[in-house]
This record gives structure tokens, C-alpha cells and sequence, in this order.
């Protein structure tokens, strides 16, 4: 398992305390320094079953410079998307956990973190 996060987060170092709490095993990503490829974006979509924008934190600054808000959500734009998220790794939504199954799920809440620690 494996958790996407930053430090500064506070859903981050919650989902982080809750994990250790559980003594659950997981290797720690610090995504804005490790920043995550246009592929293992596509990973973690797929493993999520989201599209980018779904994961795009659209109120941090960088989103609202880049005017993401009006982008297309489809197909077409998709690949623009995930671009903005290597280049911006600040917009990607947090935490983030890759589950033992195969599986992701955005774990900002204690019941995320729970259920990618069920799979």
C-alpha cells in the first residue's frame, strides 16, 4: 500500500495517524517532491476509477491561473488534464491510497482510509 500525500495536509497526516494506528503496513509518497508521471497518473485514475478532473483541486491558485474550472470534462481534454497535474502536482486532490487489491480511493475522510485498509 502506499499513500500519496503532503506533509502540510491535514487529511494527509490524519490518514497517516490512522494508518499507524491500524498497523498497517505502507510506504509514504510525497507527491509534490516525488512527483507522480503522466503514467502512474493514468494508474491511479484507472485504480480509482475517476477521471483527472475529479482529482483536481480546483480552488488552489495554480488551478485558478490556469483557468481549469472552464476546461472541457471529456475525452478530448483528458490528456490536458493529466499534463496540469504533473506540471502542478499541488492540484492533485490528497490523500491518496493504492490499495493491496489493485484499487485506490481518495482517503480524506477516516472511513476512506478504513476501506483501503478493508481491501
Amino acid at each position: 500500500m502506499e499513500i500519496w500525500i503532503n506533509p502540510a495536509c491535514s487529511k494527509c497526516r490524519s490518514a497517516v495517524d490512522l494508518l499507524d494506528a491500524e498497523g498497517a503496513e505502507y510506504t509514504v509518497r510525497r507527491y509534490l517532491e516525488d512527483v507522480p508521471s503522466a503514467d502512474e497518473i493514468r494508474a491511479v485514475l484507472d485504480r480509482l476509477g475517476l477521471e483527472p478532473w475529479d482529482i483536481t483541486r480546483t480552488q488552489e491558485a495554480d488551478a485558478k491561473e490556469l483557468g481549469v474550472k472552464e476546461w472541457p470534462k471529456d475525452a478530448d481534454a483528458r490528456e490536458r488534464w493529466i499534463t496540469a497535474l504533473t506540471e502542478h502536482p499541488k492540484l492533485i486532490q490528497r490523500p491518496i491510497i493504492t490499495a493491496q487489491d489493485g484499487s485506490a480511493v481518495v482517503a480524506r475522510t477516516d472511513e476512506a482510509v478504513r476501506d483501503a485498509l478493508a481491501r
